[in-house]
């Protein structure tokens, strides 16, 4: 098609109607990077201006991802006052890291004083106090204060998530006040949906809807419409902690309060919602024993740095799991089959324990699984364990007698499987919930022991049992 080839200047009408980001299965078109890259080299400000002008900024991220490293400094420095800062937060934090330490930070300060304060923060958390300070030192000293306060705040605490713009009001205006004071004053927040009653000194008095506010008549009393009760959170709390409240309270927005109590920022949907996917994100690394800073854009190096050592662990206990079987070499010289089979038995177990032990990770992170239903919890496990047992127990020895012609195999492997389903099931469940109450983070070090109870179990029942069995010794 002819706006495959054509080159594309700006003009009257939609650049990206002309030349489309995406196919239609939403994947970034490698003709428009390709053509975005063209116009960065012959250094087409005008295009650029007008292509970034209309991308969303998770769009504009997209786009920078796609570019070559030296392409996106230059389509920062190209498209000026017209480039989205907050794109920068769409990308990975090595990306990031590396525009923002090619930048001049006058540059970086002037796109940080276009953002709303969570942004501003998010994007400088990642630099040095060294470059934080440098670019800092190039914005008004108000807006210096407020994003110096957020960064001092422990990281992903709700300081460090809130926004410092938000809407307060004293209490004993009325409705027509309220409504006056936001159509008169500029620079309020892009988007709200509440207002917050607060005393001179700051100190929270409660919380005003948006639906309320404007279903009201001029002159009815704020006082009649604020929510003393309404669901805040302190500075200091968790940001999955928030993020648990917003999703069991139906929040769409949420105070912030100091230790005092006085009122210093708000939280929103949008940055819950970037919590629960960093979280998720974060557990599921854990799982597979990859740290939570790994990204696909890390180099060779730094991604095999990230996962040696806990490769490492993974080769001291699959040694010790290999001593197992070191303590029946003389049987399985005598009868080969076991040999054959003990890894069947220990790779049902380990499965099985991987399963549960992904749900008691899962309900212990959403405070689903406590003290509370623990046991019943747990019992349930062993009995889903037994079930399993039982019936991979007739498949696998009805298997195993028809391989090797051996009737008494399969009631040993039958019997071994039983042993390492229960096994792998109460330690799937158990072993997550003892390290939760140690304090240890049970998505990442479950795995490993998970795995070597289950192989210790699995070798050592099954070869036990042959070594009854069949009289080997």
């Amino acid at each position: 098609m002819a706006e495959d080839t054509d080159v594309v200047q700006p003009a009257d009408g939609s650049v990206l109607d002309r030349l489309p980001m995406r196919a239609e299965d939403g994947e970034i078109r490698q003709q428009f990077v390709g053509e975005i890259a063209r116009a960065i080299h012959a250094a087409e400000k005008p295009f650029l201006r007008a292509v970034v002008a209309e991308l969303h900024e998770a769009d504009l991220g997209d786009l920078i991802a796609a570019l070559e490293p030296d392409d996106r400094v230059s389509l920062v420095e190209l498209t000026g006052t017209d480039f989205d800062f907050s794109a920068l937060n769409e990308v990975d934090d090595s990306v990031r890291e590396e525009i923002l330490e090619e930048l001049e930070p006058e540059t970086v300060a002037e796109g940080v004083r276009e953002l709303e304060s969570d942004d501003a923060v998010e994007l400088l958390e990642g630099l040095d106090e060294e470059d934080q300070e440098e670019i800092l030192e190039k914005l008004p000293p108000s807006e210096r204060d407020a994003l110096e306060r957020s960064l001092l705040y422990p990281e992903n605490s709700a300081g460090r998530r809130m926004q410092t713009e938000f809407i307060s009001v004293p209490p004993d205006w009325t409705v027509g006040q309220a409504i006056d004071y936001m159509r008169d004053t500029p620079n309020l927040p892009d988007r709200f949906y509440e207002i917050y009653a607060v005393d001179n000194a700051q100190h929270w008095q409660g919380a005003v809807s948006l639906d309320a506010l404007l279903r009201s008549r001029r002159p009815v009393p704020l006082a009649d419409l604020i929510d003393e009760d309404r669901r805040r959170v302190s500075v200091m709390d968790d940001q999955e902690e928030v993020a648990r409240l917003f999703g069991k309270y139906n929040l769409v927005a949420a105070p912030v309060v100091d230790t005092a109590n006085r009122l210093v920022g708000v939280i929103t949907i949008d940055d819950v919602v970037d919590v629960i996917e960093e979280e998720a994100d974060e557990d599921l690394k854990a799982l597979g024993g990859v740290t939570s800073h790994e990204e696909l854009s890390d180099s060779v190096w730094t991604i095999a740095k990230g996962r040696f050592n806990w490769l490492l662990v993974n080769l001291a206990t699959a040694f010790l799991a290999s001593s197992v079987l070191g303590l029946f070499e003389g049987q399985l010289e005598k009868m080969v089959a076991l040999a054959v089979l003990a890894p069947i038995v220990a790779s049902q177990g380990g499965n099985a324990a991987t399963q549960t032990m992904t749900v008691a990770v899962r309900a212990l992170a959403t405070r689903e699984l406590g003290p509370s239903n623990a046991f019943r919890v747990v019992l349930r496990e062993g009995l889903v364990g037994l079930v399993n047992g039982l019936a991979f127990a007739v498949i696998t020895g009805i298997a195993a007698v028809a391989w090797f012609k051996i009737p008494g195999l399969g009631v040993v492997i039958g019997l071994a499987i039983i042993c390492n389903l229960v096994a792998g099931a109460l330690g799937g469940i158990l072993i997550p919930m003892v390290l939760e109450r140690v304090r240890a983070d049970p998505a990442v070090a479950s795995g490993t022991f998970v795995t070597t109870i289950t192989d210790v179990v699995g070798f050592f029942s099954f070869l036990g049992i042959a070594t009854l069995w069949f009289g080997l010794k």
